[in-house]
């Protein structure tokens, strides 16, 4: 299974990255979810980017362009595998970045990836 960290967790169960986490979970994944609002999903606790975890396979990603640059040092010193770039958050500069540092990127959709057994 894989360790995935979700950028963007919201208890809001409007939104996607909120059914991410439950999926990930259905899915036997442990997640860490980080974002700005309180409380929790699918059981974890939101917790704010301070913690740099080291066993992360894969962090996805629900905030747009704007808000990731304050994020390019903690997702580079967490080193996952991969991060995946959900719709309406692809980023260049940050792609090109994850390229230096030897993490794939990848446009994708969590939620089809799960479905569809190629997560």
């Amino acid at each position: 299974m894989k360790k995935t960290l979700i950028i963007g967790a919201s208890p809001d169960p409007t939104r996607y990255a909120y059914k991410a986490a439950n999926m990930l979970t259905k899915f036997n994944h442990e997640i860490v979810n980080v974002g700005i609002k309180n409380g929790e999903v699918a059981g974890v606790k939101i917790e704010k980017p301070e913690i740099i975890y080291t066993d992360i396979d894969t962090i996805t990603l629900y905030i747009g362009p704007a808000l990731q640059s304050q994020y390019h040092d903690y997702i580079l010193k967490t080193k996952p595998k991969r991060v995946i770039f959900n719709p309406g958050t692809a980023n260049y500069e940050l792609e090109k970045l994850l390229d230096q540092h030897n993490i794939e990127s990848v446009e994708a959709c969590t939620l089809v990836l799960l479905s569809t057994g190629q997560y």
